[in-house]
C-alpha cells in the first residue's frame, strides 16, 4: 500500500490501542516555518487559504526555535479528554519533536504533510510531496495506519529519554544531522531545488574529517559484541536517513523492531565504499552484524522474543 500525503499516522508502542478518527474534529496544526529554507511559511499560507476559504475549524501553532514543536504537541495532548488530530507541516525533525512531546493520549491522531529537506520519513512511508494534495487526503482520510517509535536513553548523571521516528545514531551520521542545523550549504542547496545535494557535501566533508573509534554494542544487556574501527551506528525504524541514505532497506515501520547498522572497517575507503551502496543500490545489503539477521532491538525495550541492544554513549561523539 502506497499512502498518500497527509494520510492520519497514528505513532505507537507494542501494546498501544490504535484511536478512531471521527469526522467533525478540529484540526490543530503544527507549522515549522523555517522548514526547507522558508518554504515550510509559503506552503502553510496556501493551506491557510484553503482552511478559510471552506471555513474548516483549526487551530495554527508556528514554531520561533528549535523544540518548540515539542511543547506545542505536550501542550495539546496533556490532559486532554477528547479527539485531537494534529497535522504536522514540515520536516523529519518537526514530526520528531512532534511526536517526542506528545502525552501519552489514545485520542491522538496525526496527520502529515512533509516539508523537509531530508524527507527520509515520507520516503520510508513513500508518501507524495505534494501539500495540497497531501491537505485533501487529510479531509477525506479512509484508513489510519499504525506506526513504531523508538526511545533512547542517553545522560550519565540524570537519565533522559527521547522518541524517534526515523532513526538515531551516534558517529559520523550523527555529525552530519547535527551540522546540518546551521549549515549555509543547506540553505543555498534548498533555494536552487537540490535539497538533497546538501546532505551529500556535508556528508563527504565529515566523512573526511571521520576518525574511527573502537567499541561494542551490548545484546540482551549479557552478550557483547566488540567492533574496532567504529564510524557510526546507527538504529532505524525507517529504510533511510539522512536523505536517502539506505541504511536498512528492509526495515518495516510497523513491525515493532529496530534495524541496526553499524559501520566498522579498517579500511577508510570501504567505509565510503558502503556508503556508496546505501546511496545508490538501495536494495543491497549494507551489513550484517555478527551472530546472523535476527539481531534486532525493541523501541519499547521489551524483548518478544528479540534481543535487545544498548549503545554506550562514547565521549565526544553527538548523539543524534
Amino acid at each position: 500500500y502506497n499512502a498518500p500525503a497527509g494520510e492520519f499516522l497514528y505513532f505507537r508502542k507494542a501494546g498501544d490501542v490504535m484511536a478512531k478518527y471521527e469526522d467533525g474534529v478540529m484540526y490543530y496544526f503544527i507549522i515549522n516555518p523555517a522548514s526547507q529554507s522558508g518554504r515550510g511559511y509559503k506552503i502553510w499560507k496556501k493551506i491557510e487559504q484553503r482552511l478559510v476559504r471552506d471555513g474548516g475549524e483549526y487551530q495554527a501553532y508556528l514554531t520561533e526555535y528549535a523544540g518548540q514543536a515539542t511543547e506545542y504537541a505536550r501542550k495539546l495532548t496533556s490532559h486532554c479528554k477528547e479527539a485531537r488530530v494534529i497535522v504536522v507541516v514540515g520536516g523529519d525533525g518537526t514530526m520528531n519533536e512532534v511526536v517526542d512531546g506528545i502525552v501519552s493520549c489514545d485520542m491522538v491522531t496525526l496527520g502529515y504533510i512533509p516539508v523537509g529537506t531530508g524527507s527520509d520519513l515520507a520516503r520510508g512511508l513513500r508518501l507524495s510531496r505534494r501539500p495540497m494534495r497531501g491537505l485533501r487526503r487529510i479531509f477525506k482520510a479512509r484508513r489510519i495506519r499504525q506506526i513504531d517509535y523508538g526511545v533512547i536513553a542517553y545522560g550519565d548523571d540524570v537519565l533522559r529519554h527521547r522518541r524517534f521516528i526515523v532513526s538515531a545514531g551516534i558517529g559520523l551520521d550523527a555529525e552530519v544531522c547535527q551540522h546540518m542545523q546551521s549549515s549555509a550549504i543547506k540553505n543555498i542547496c534548498n533555494r536552487i531545488h537540490l535539497r538533497r545535494l546538501s546532505y551529500r557535501i556535508l556528508g563527504f566533508i565529515q566523512y573526511l574529517k571521520a576518525k574511527p573509534i573502537r567499541g561494542y554494542i551490548l545484546l540482551d544487556g549479557t552478550r557483547r559484541v566488540e567492533f574496532n574501527y567504529i564510524y557510526f551506528i546507527s538504529a532505524q525504524i525507517q529504510p533511510c536517513e539522512g536523505g536517502g541514505f539506505w541504511f536498512a532497506p528492509k526495515a518495516d515501520s510497523s513491525d515493532g523492531n529496530l534495524e541496526v547498522c553499524i559501520v566498522s572497517h579498517a579500511s577508510k575507503r570501504q567505509v565510503l565504499g558502503t556508503l556508496l551502496r546505501a546511496l545508490f543500490q538501495p536494495g543491497a545489503s549494507v551489513l550484517q552484524l555478527p551472530g546472523g539477521p535476527d539481531l534486532h532491538g525493541t523501541p519499547d525495550g521489551s524483548s518478544r522474543g528479540r534481543r535487545g541492544l544498548s549503545v554506550p554513549e562514547q565521549s565526544g561523539s553527538p548523539l543524534y
